[in-house]
């Protein structure tokens, strides 16, 4: 079984999804597309909602990520994050290639979780945005003025996917935006924008717009019903604080580029490296994303298209090469 004491190359994990996608992640690996791939679920001890394995991360000696965190936890993790979190990583990293736009939807949170999916965790998420197609790259974030309980509900019931998204912020996105997406903010990413997602380790979405996207009404409620679901969307107007959930970082030239502000920090870390030469990263549980460039990381070889799980046992790594890379670390805890 993998232990936690060196980095580990991670082959595409790209479960079934119901939308397309999947080019820009098979353009950024180097791999043949796939019809329905726009997910890739990096280092993931998580599966799909309703699935027993699938999503899982295999690491290459067929060993589940999962299986190996739970067995040396404090090698993977550290003692400061098992203290709190115990042997789970609490993070989801995703490639995530919209090759249609997606449905209107939103996620509960922490608080709802607990009380009615039986999860610690919610999934308040964040993007990294790396690549864009089409001549106006657009995600839509919260509403733009306070919705009613009644106006909300008579959407969703009607399936009035006009109504839904006109009620939402359109925000163009270009490569190196980011955006934070706490949990019950209503949104959708449109056709043609790439990121890299961090979000809390769980697949919970209350789809408002599942019209044309899912099978049937109940897989958009998490089998609550939607009376029950849609006590966790955040109905109100967000048009006048929107710029707090957005950040454009494309031209910072900096080396180590810290993309999410605090609001954050209680669900994950994400720095963009931009390496000429070498660059020594501290004792952490990491996921990195290669963008750009050739290198290594300790003797691990890495080019353009990479994903690397770094357990925390690796201790401190040297970062070589002439490349660009996202590393996505889980919440920041105390020790």
């Amino acid at each position: 079984m993998s232990s936690g004491d060196r980095p580990v190359l991670l082959p595409a994990n790209q479960p079934r999804q119901f939308y397309r996608g999947g080019a820009s992640i098979a353009a950024l690996r180097g791999d043949a597309s796939a019809d329905f791939g726009p997910e890739d679920w990096v280092a993931s001890t998580t599966t799909l909602y309703g699935r027993d394995d699938a999503g899982l991360t295999v690491l290459p000696d067929g060993t589940l990520l999962r299986d190996a965190v739970a067995a040396d936890p404090t090698g993977w993790l550290g003692a400061a994050h098992v203290a709190e979190f115990g042997a789970d990583t609490a993070l989801l990293v995703k490639l995530l290639d919209a090759g249609q736009r997606l449905p209107v939807h939103c996620h509960p949170s922490n608080a709802f979780a607990s009380a009615h999916l039986g999860c610690r965790h919610g999934k308040t998420e964040s993007w990294i945005v790396v690549g864009t197609s089409g001549p106006e790259p657009t995600v839509y974030i919260g509403f733009r003025d306070d919705v009613t309980d009644e106006r909300l509900e008579s959407w969703v019931a009607a399936q009035d996917t006009d109504e839904m998204l006109a009620a939402l912020n359109p925000v163009q996105v270009a490569a190196g935006d980011t955006v934070f997406v706490p949990a019950g903010l209503p949104h959708a990413i449109g056709e043609g924008v790439f990121i890299v997602e961090l979000q809390q380790p769980t697949d919970f979405s209350v789809t408002l717009e599942w019209k044309g996207f899912l099978a049937n009404a109940d897989i958009g409620h998490l089998g609550l019903g939607y009376d029950t679901a849609l006590e966790c969307v955040d109905h109100s107007g967000w048009a006048k604080t929107l710029d707090s959930l957005i950040r454009r970082t494309g031209g910072d030239p900096a080396e180590v580029v810290n993309l999410f502000s605090e609001q954050a920090d209680p669900f994950f870390r994400a720095d963009r490296l931009q390496v000429s030469g070498s660059l020594v990263l501290e004792p952490s549980f990491a996921v990195l994303v290669v963008l750009d460039g050739e290198g290594t990381l300790g003797d691990v070889p890495l080019r353009k298209g990479s994903t690397v799980v770094v357990p925390h046992g690796a201790g401190e790594e040297v970062l070589n090469g002439e490349l660009v890379a996202i590393r996505c670390r889980p919440p920041r805890v105390a020790g």
